[in-house]
């Protein structure tokens, strides 16, 4: 970093070798903060799971809207009559599932619905080891109905 105004016989003045001293330091300062950041990996690894996190939240917008879309132009395309019976069937089915409900409730013993809810929200606590129960008692059938055809 030699100045190039300044002859190689001359020597610098007290101000230039301050000017230059204090640039050295700017510069030095600079190159500091930069490899400061680059060795804080965790706060690069923030910086980055907020990027990849604003990323994935765009790409969910965009899914959303294009899906939105879609379903709009399919339902500008179903012919009247199609829409109005598929709305007409899916009243029949919801009144319908309401009245087996409550037959259902009338004629089960009392505390049944309680009975049964615990049991269903005991299977969703523990799902994994009833699958596995499934799958067993799933296996012992189909080995005894090829044991019977075999015979």
């Amino acid at each position: 970093m030699t100045d190039k105004t300044q002859s190689h016989d001359s020597a610098p003045t007290p101000a230039e070798l301050r000017e230059k001293a204090e640039a050295t330091r700017e510069q030095l300062g600079q190159t500091v903060e930069a490899l400061a950041g680059e060795a804080d990996v965790k706060a690069r690894m923030r910086q980055r799971t907020a990027e990849t996190r604003e990323q994935a939240r765009q790409r969910a917008v965009q899914a959303k809207d294009k899906a939105a879309e879609a379903l709009r132009a399919a339902q500008d395309r179903l012919p009247a009559p199609v829409t109005e019976s598929t709305t007409q069937a899916k009243e029949r089915i919801i009144s319908a599932a309401a009245t087996v409900a409550g037959r259902f409730r009338e004629k089960a013993p009392e505390g049944l619905g309680d009975k049964a809810g615990q049991v269903a929200r005991v299977a969703r606590r523990r799902r994994g080891p009833l699958s596995a129960v499934a799958v067993v008692v799933l296996l012992v059938l189909v080995r005894k109905r090829r044991g019977r055809g075999r015979r």
